[in-house]
């Protein structure tokens, strides 16, 4: 089940082994529906001599080679314009697109079907024969009119792939259900030891998967707690720590990291790149790469800095909801722990806005979609100290701009939206304010526009 996971992945990002299903099942369907024998005058059967359906399937395989060249052709040029334009870490989106993988099985596919009927079509020992399987030729034939309409949908469907609204789009799509399956944060870890073992990583790469309840129930065998050093999504040199162990109890002898080395192996997967499967972090990655791309010099395009921002609050959005930070789970006793380091709000507000305050500081119209985006984040969340990494960034916004944009007139806008941050930071901590005391209010509106706008 550990390895699954891994090969799942792998199959859901690969653009050949969906085509490959589908040629092994085009031959199947060929072997098969050439054994159905309909009759010469059956409205299903193919109505031309042995020759017409030779020449047929000639016309057929022929022409689904050039369109299979064309779509690859074609796949190549949106994944290159994706790659240079928005951000190479999108090239995975497109590999992984099920239309894509669908319209190419079904060339790959037609094309097999019918080169297949070439060996029997017309022919049988050696010797010409007027004997053939009409109704998998009528089949054949159905296969081309499909392939026809699929190349118009890929067509559509690839010049509406490659805008940046419906990548964005799918980014956000995409991670939404990762922040939604992020287990439970929080629980009080056990201090480490100065014996505890280091336990090296088997290869270099990005952690991508932690399987903690197979984990949890190798420590408990072991008698050990386990500490992992990386967060989910961070690069691991092969022989660097990997995760640290020590008993349970100082008098026990120390645990056998070789040992436990083949255990986490099994239960902390390590690749080449990062996924999606337990790292939100890896799409917000994307879309401030797309923001940040949008405000380089080569293409000055603020405007999708500010879509990619809006992209970015669903996500901030639906992390406030989220108890976020490092994960202690226990066994059933409640005495074995393993730790997994995770992101506080505050690291992952701060890692997603960084980026584009500094980008963008000169450009208004970005300050403004920053703090407008820190807004919608504070509608969603109730904690104090989320409250607070919300007024840190946007003081921080504040400041770039005014720093960096020379017109005071500019700033009118990104004024405005810290104020009416402001206001808001200053409803919620009077939540509990009574009624009978409303000038605190607007005292604590002014502590909070001062503090944002220095």
């Amino acid at each position: 089940m550990i390895h699954g996971g891994a090969l799942r992945e792998y199959m859901r990002g690969s653009l050949w082994v969906f085509p490959t299903l589908c040629v092994l099942v085009a031959l199947v369907a060929g072997v098969l529906l050439s054994l159905v024998d309909v009759g010469p005058n059956s409205p299903l059967a193919f109505q031309g001599t042995a020759d017409d359906a030779r020449t047929l399937l000639i016309s057929i395989t022929s022409t689904m080679v050039t369109v299979i060249a064309l779509l690859l052709g074609l796949a190549v040029v949106a994944l290159q314009l994706s790659s240079t334009q928005f951000s190479p870490r999108l090239l995975r989106n497109f590999l992984r697109d099920r239309p894509n993988q669908l319209v190419l099985g079904t060339f790959v596919g037609t094309f097999a079907y019918s080169a297949a009927g070439l060996f029997t079509v017309g022919v049988a020992g050696g010797q010409r024969s007027d004997q053939f399987p009409r109704f998998a030729i009528s089949v054949a034939m159905v296969l081309l009119f499909i392939s026809l309409a699929l190349l118009v949908y890929f067509a559509d469907h690839l010049a509406h792939s490659i805008q940046v609204d419906s990548i964005m789009r799918v980014v956000e799509r995409t991670t939404l259900p990762v922040i939604r399956g992020l287990p439970t944060a929080g629980g009080e870890a056990p201090e480490m030891p100065a014996l505890a073992v280091a336990t090296p990583a088997p290869k270099s790469g990005y952690v991508q998967v932690v399987h903690v309840d197979a984990l949890v129930a190798a420590a408990a065998r072991g008698g050990v707690h386990v500490l992992l050093r990386p967060r989910v999504g961070e690069h691991v040199v092969a022989g660097t720590p990997l995760a640290w162990m020590w008993p349970l109890s100082p008098d026990r002898p120390p645990p056998d990291a070789t040992t436990f080395a083949a255990v986490l192996a099994r239960t902390v997967r390590i690749g080449f790149e990062r996924t999606l499967e337990q790292d939100p972090g890896f799409g917000l990655r994307q879309l401030v790469d797309v923001a940040c791309k949008a405000l380089s010099p080569a293409v000055n395009d603020p405007y999708t800095a500010v879509q990619a921002i809006d992209h970015l609050a669903v996500l901030f959005t639906a992390l406030a909801t989220r108890p976020l930070g490092d994960r202690v789970a226990r066994d059933a006793s409640g005495t074995v722990t393993v730790t997994v380091p995770g992101r506080s709000f505050a690291e992952h507000l701060a890692w997603g806005v960084g980026l584009i305050r500094r980008y963008g500081a000169g450009e208004p119209t970005v300050a403004q979609a920053l703090l407008h985006g820190l807004s919608t984040t504070l509608t969603a969340t109730d904690a104090p100290e989320r409250w607070t990494a919300i007024e840190e960034q946007a003081r921080l916004i504040v400041t770039d701009a005014e720093r960096a944009v020379v017109q005071p007139a500019d700033l009118a806008v990104v004024h405005a939206e810290a104020d009416s941050l402001a206001h808001a930071l200053a409803a919620r901590r009077g939540n509990g304010t009574p009624p009978e005391h409303p000038s605190r209010a607007p005292a604590a509106r002014a502590a909070i526009t001062a503090e944002i706008r220095p």
